[in-house]
């Protein structure tokens, strides 16, 4: 069988998805004339925070994930962001096909919280493909494995991660509290005649500050 290889040509925002989804243009191509019937692609997307400078207010925003510069040197490491799957048409030769690469606002996602965090340049992401490739056979189907070491870099620009995220949730962001935490919320909401939660949360940080400067 003819060597498959993979590129990414481009990650961009899905505008019209009803949840935030990016989504990568994979390049992919074999060194012969055999036709491809299908592949069943898997990827393995991977970030590489080591591929990057930070500015001191991005650090401060990655202390949860790394700690303090002083240990990055240790606790820095490609860490996963997701898994997805396509499938690929037939094709001979060059093809591409759209990769969809789901994401969240919840801060409790690693890769979540390292966006975030970003303020301009570039998200270090590194492509790892995998899956099963469909060839014609002596008899009927030919079955064979994607290479273990087919993969690609790229640098999706932060802005393209902010735009999505002002687009499905404008001016707000997610957070997870327990069920008991809410209710406890809920009634002090209710108990100060306040609007929303947002409220709410905003008056327990006035009244933390006010006892913190006493």
């Amino acid at each position: 069988m003819s060597e498959v290889t993979f590129a990414v040509l481009d990650v961009v925002p899905e505008t019209y998805a009803v949840t935030p989804v990016l989504t990568a243009r994979i390049g992919i191509a074999t060194d012969g004339d055999e036709p491809v019937h299908a592949i069943a692609l898997r990827c393995q997307v991977r970030i590489e925070p080591l591929r990057r400078g930070y500015t001191d207010d991005e650090a401060a925003g990655l202390l949860d994930l790394f700690g303090p510069r002083e240990r990055w040197g240790t606790t820095q490491h490609n860490f996963l962001w997701q898994h997805s799957t396509t499938m690929v048409p037939g094709f001979t030769g060059t093809t591409q096909v759209d990769l969809p690469l789901e994401c969240t606002y919840d801060f409790e996602v690693t890769a979540a919280k390292y966006f975030h965090a970003l303020r301009d340049g570039m998200i270090p992401l590194q492509f790892l493909f995998s899956g099963t490739v469909f060839t014609k056979g002596k008899t009927n189907f030919s079955v064979q494995q994607v290479p273990w070491d087919r993969e690609d870099h790229f640098d999706l620009p932060v802005s393209a991660w902010h735009d999505l995220m002002q687009l499905h949730y404008p001016n707000t962001g997610w957070l997870r509290l327990t069920r008991d935490t809410l209710e406890a919320l809920a009634r002090f909401k209710s108990g100060r005649g306040l609007l929303s939660f947002d409220d709410a949360i905003t008056s327990l940080l006035t009244i933390h500050t006010a006892q913190e400067v006493r």
